[in-house]
């Protein structure tokens, strides 16, 4: 998997999140896919737990994102560096990424700076 690749899937997710579309969040994602964001005390487990992750957090705090750099940190993983601003005010966050064979996102670990 190329870093090409792995921007591509960000832009994607970064886009369909500040758009508060969770639908199309959800294509991103295999269906067994986890969230694991610290920052909010919980782990988000598959679609179901996915949709309420961005329902709460995003479209619920009005969060906007904007990608500041990527860094291949494996073959199909990244850590994509983030700004935030939101209803919460303004934070730097970092997603570790993890792309299956099939592309799809199979797990992301959540952290702030």
């Amino acid at each position: 998997m190329s870093a090409t690749t792995l921007r591509a899937k960000a832009d994607a997710l970064i886009a369909a999140t500040n758009a508060f579309d969770a639908d199309t969040v959800l294509t991103l994602f295999a269906p067994d896919a986890v969230i694991d964001d610290p920052s909010t005390g919980h782990r988000f487990d598959g679609h179901v737990g996915i949709r309420d992750y961005i329902d709460r957090y995003f479209a619920g705090y009005h969060t906007v994102t904007r990608f500041l750099s990527i860094e291949m940190t494996g073959k199909a993983q990244a850590r994509v560096r983030v700004d935030f601003t939101g209803d919460f005010g303004h934070e730097i966050g970092l997603l570790d990424i993890s792309i299956n064979s099939d592309g799809l996102i199979v797990r992301i670990d959540a952290d702030l700076e």
